[in-house]
């Protein structure tokens, strides 16, 4: 998934990626399960994507900045199983750029919002111009087309097949959906239920 900012909602473009600790054998029809949480060597990561990601820029005929970095950072940490793994890419996936009660004030032209520091955990303050504010939001914008999430492996769209082997193997139970049911509405005099015939627009309303 990709991020363009940082905790100052400043342009700090990254991507979070979280990769299960094993592997599917099509032919033996096999799960291959990582014995320990070591995965492989962070540097090695990142130089190899580092090459890679500039190869594919290059082959796209995109032009490179000068001031590209000599060294990437990555940073490989065990996510945990299962659910707690999806609960720390849920929020990277369904946060936006800044939370609404993160903004403090909105006086004389200046905001002021909130955000903690990764390094010490503190709670700090950034006072900016409106404008400014407004750009610090609206450079995170996607351009039109530009996907922000990407699958691969036995997640990607076009993989049932492999999923379907996966949870077989695996021996996953899959809890039938329900949907939701719809909430009645009842006649204020009668308490009859009552059916929904057609939706109007109210005659105040514009167009």
């Amino acid at each position: 998934m990709l991020h363009t900012h940082n905790r100052r909602l400043d342009y700090h473009p990254h991507i979070h990626a979280v990769a299960p600790g094993g592997g599917v054998n099509k032919a033996r029809k096999q799960w291959k399960k990582k014995k320990s949480k070591y995965l492989f060597n962070e540097f090695a990561l990142a130089k190899v994507f580092r090459a890679r990601f500039l190869e594919a820029l290059t082959k796209a005929g995109l032009r490179l900045p000068n001031s590209l970095p000599q060294k990437w950072v990555v940073n490989c940490t065990c996510a945990g199983k299962g659910l707690p793994a999806l609960k720390y890419l849920s929020r990277y996936l369904y946060r936006g750029v800044i939370a609404e009660n993160n903004i403090i004030s909105n006086q004389n032209g200046n905001i002021t919002f909130k955000y903690v520091e990764g390094r010490t955990g503190k709670t700090l303050y950034r006072t900016v111009k409106g404008e400014e504010f407004l750009w610090l939001v609206l450079q995170h914008v996607l351009p039109k087309g530009f996907r922000r999430i990407r699958d691969y492996g036995f997640l990607h769209g076009n993989a049932k097949k492999l999923l379907s082997l996966l949870q077989m193997v695996l021996k996953v139970l899959i809890e039938v959906w329900t949907s939701r049911p719809r909430p009645v509405f009842k006649c204020p005099l009668c308490q009859a239920l009552m059916r929904i015939v057609t939706f109007t627009r109210p005659a105040s309303a514009s167009g």
